[in-house]
């Protein structure tokens, strides 16, 4: 950033949220005056308090504005919280001027207020950590039509994951669609993306198919093609490959061969059909891949190598979004995502969430990792 920003981090765990919250206070320390933007992040036990949790850390910090919302597991430096009531909360202090507060984004009709026009042309970027309602079918659609909106608009974030109530943070407590904050080019940012998964056999055209239901695939039987492309093992095990097996859709237009991976959700056998977790289209290219722990390891060094020779310095700050079908499914109990993070970048402030699908740019992903560090 032009003007190094200072960035205090705390988290804890605690069945009291009073008490989570004054461990949090008491991590971070003195707050700056100058400090300007929370990021709040909760378990979703905490998700009722959560309103009360925002003013209470509103006012003991004299913070005004915030961002965040509600995880079935949450990060904290490489600390991952789980099946437990916690939070994680850092704060920020950002050069004036260089963020605005993402209002409600509900409907495709709703469109950036009028009054950030001329904010938004002072600069030629701008970067928007956003956090999206599961319930919006709307929220492919919002993410393109936000990154339009914003000049040179690049998004990062997370779907809320939660088993009750999905509440999010944009200074104020909403839900149902898209909020988060908008940072131009005062702040510098630098944003990896892991896939943890490796395509297996060939790209294939959808050549045959009906809303989410794979029937051909370059002018033959999808099951066929399939099988072959998985192998004679997994082919002859279909309901152990439909765990370890994925879709993957390439993203059109993409310089770096990245790839939405999708659910497969079922296979008819006799029908020689596929059925996929995503709506699907005549002429789409498409792919089959494969997760696994080592799978998942290899990909999240080679983003981590990747990031780290493109930082001028080490990070002063840091947001991270995974997949909740990432964390302690493929690295394990004792947090290994996030040490693997703070082995190769070493240790800095950093918060996030576990989530039901991760941004970045603007497209919605599955089983992926998206890393933004402030420089």
């Amino acid at each position: 950033m032009s003007d190094s920003p200072a960035f205090l981090l705390g988290h804890a765990r605690s069945q009291d949220w009073q008490q989570a919250a004054t461990q949090c206070l008491e991590q971070m320390g003195g707050i700056p005056a100058q400090a300007n933007l929370g990021f709040l992040y909760v378990t979703d036990l905490y998700a009722d308090q959560l309103q009360r949790i925002l003013e209470h850390l509103r006012t003991v910090t004299g913070v005004a504005h915030w961002t965040g919302t509600v995880g079935i597991a949450i990060c904290a430096g490489d600390r991952e919280y789980a099946q437990t009531s916690a939070m994680a909360v850092m704060i920020g202090c950002f050069p004036e001027h260089s963020f605005r507060i993402l209002p409600f984004y509900n409907r495709t009709a709703d469109r950036l207020p009028a009054s950030w026009d001329n904010w938004l042309r002072q600069s030629d970027s701008h970067v928007a950590a956003v956090h999206g309602d599961p319930g919006n079918d709307n929220l492919p659609m919002l993410l393109s039509q936000l990154q339009k909106e914003l000049p040179g608009g690049y998004l990062v974030g997370g779907i809320s994951s939660s088993h009750g109530s999905h509440p999010q943070i944009a200074d104020e407590l909403l839900d149902g669609g898209l909020s988060g904050v908008v940072f131009n080019n005062q702040v510098a940012v630098a944003t990896g993306l892991t896939q943890g998964c490796s395509l297996i056999g060939e790209r294939h055209t959808i050549s045959d198919c009906d809303n989410n239901i794979l029937n051909g695939i370059d002018n033959r039987p999808a099951l066929d093609v399939f099988n072959e492309d998985i192998g004679e093992i997994l082919a002859r095990d279909l309901e152990r490959a439909a765990g370890y097996i994925f879709i993957a859709l390439p993203i059109k237009g993409s310089d770096t061969g990245d790839y939405l991976v999708r659910n497969l959700i079922g296979v008819d056998t006799r029908g020689k059909r596929i059925a996929v977790g995503d709506i699907i289209y005549p002429g789409q290219r498409i792919q089959f891949c494969r997760r696994d722990g080592k799978t998942a390891r290899e990909d999240m060094q080679r983003m981590l190598d990747d990031l780290q020779g493109r930082l001028p310095g080490p990070p002063k700050g840091g947001l991270y979004y995974s997949c909740l079908g990432r964390g302690q499914a493929l690295f394990g109990t004792d947090s290994d995502e996030l040490d693997m993070i703070r082995d190769t970048l070493g240790e800095f402030p950093l918060v996030g969430f576990f989530a039901n699908g991760e941004i970045c740019n603007d497209q919605l992903y599955g089983y992926t990792g998206v890393l933004t560090v402030f420089t």
